[in-house]
């Protein structure tokens, strides 16, 4: 199982949001690199890195700073965020990104996400609020069920679904280890798990899980209720 320690980018800055809210954005550092780099430091393989600002306005926002990240870390990144089209997925790609995270586009257009797993490194990330699929930012939530759309991706060639219950991001109230499960059994791909990570009962659980391949870590590292170290090591 990976763990993918978490940065999210509004305005240049790495921020936490709550429940995805972008008016709670709390600022952690005005350099995302440095936080990167720490990640690094502390064991990480991987950043999973999310362009808030682009998410809502579905084009790229923070190129600079990935850029940043790209230049002074070794780790390997997954970007997601706004990315509505094959002209981003490939810039983002030249710029030594390792995988693109496609969320909103893959409910509006599934078959465009499934043509371009076929040429690119794609994950499909699937955000839901009481199990049905939130796209924009989080901003609209749809009528269409999570598993349905997990489904929809099971031999579509992309390389995973991450997950996230909005209900659970930034809370520290534990991972909805449920909604994960449904998710990969639904999709039969791997799934990595996001929102609501605490405190290292919630990798272990996540590990014994036996289900997920991956959980996102965020607020937890933020804020020190989990120890990113041992957490590597436990893995």
């Amino acid at each position: 199982m990976d763990i993918l320690p978490a940065i999210d980018l509004k305005d240049g800055k790495a921020v936490r949001l709550s429940k995805g809210l972008m008016d709670s954005a709390k600022i952690y550092s005005k350099e995302p690199w440095i936080v990167a780099k720490k990640f690094e430091d502390l064991g990480s393989k991987w950043v999973h890195l999310v362009d808030l600002n682009g998410a809502f306005k579905g084009e790229p926002a923070n190129l600079e700073q990935i850029k940043k990240i790209r230049q002074n870390c070794n780790l390997k990144i997954e970007i997601g965020g706004g990315i509505r089209d094959e002209k981003t997925i490939k810039m983002y790609l030249d710029l030594g990104v390792d995988r693109v995270i496609l969320g909103s586009i893959a409910l509006k257009n599934p078959d465009f996400v499934k043509k371009m797993a076929k040429k690119y490194p794609i994950i499909v990330g699937i955000d839901a609020k009481e199990g049905k699929v939130a796209v924009e930012g989080w901003a609209e939530v749809s009528d269409m069920d999570a598993t349905i759309l997990a489904k929809e991706f099971s031999k579509a060639g992309v390389l995973g679904i991450i997950c996230t219950d909005i209900s659970k991001d930034g809370m520290l109230s534990g991972v909805n280890i449920d909604f994960s499960e449904k998710i990969a059994q639904a999709s039969k791909i791997d799934t990595i798990a996001s929102g609501g990570v605490k405190d290292i009962n919630d990798i272990i659980k996540c590990k014994n899980s036996g289900k997920i391949s991956g959980v996102v870590v965020g607020k937890a590292f933020y804020e020190g209720t989990l120890d990113l170290k041992k957490a590597f090591k436990l893995i």
